[in-house]
């Protein structure tokens, strides 16, 4: 288990989930849940974030920064993990 200031860490990183219809979308088809993510942080600082928040396996992150200045992180979970059931855990759905 994490300790807790690498759970403070994780919190600061990962902001909130993004709850488009794109990101709808995403979820359904691709596996892939999208995350509203400190600007700062690199890919591997948001892949141990998630693994640590939500106890999930990640396969592959995007990231953007959009127009509005604010990063978005497309996060792919590995097999076995749905991201269905982490947008319910979520309650994005």
């Amino acid at each position: 288990m994490p300790s807790i200031e690498e759970q403070l860490k994780a919190r600061r990183i990962i902001l909130y989930p993004i709850a488009s219809e794109k990101a709808m979308t995403l979820i359904e088809k691709e596996n892939t849940i999208a995350f509203a993510v400190d600007i700062k942080a690199s890919k591997k600082d948001i892949w141990r974030a998630v693994e640590i928040l939500y106890e999930v396996e990640v396969e592959d992150i995007r990231t953007v920064i959009t127009h509005k200045g604010y990063k978005k992180a497309y996060v792919r979970l590995a097999e076995g993990y749905s991201a269905s059931d982490l947008a319910i855990r979520l309650g994005m759905i």
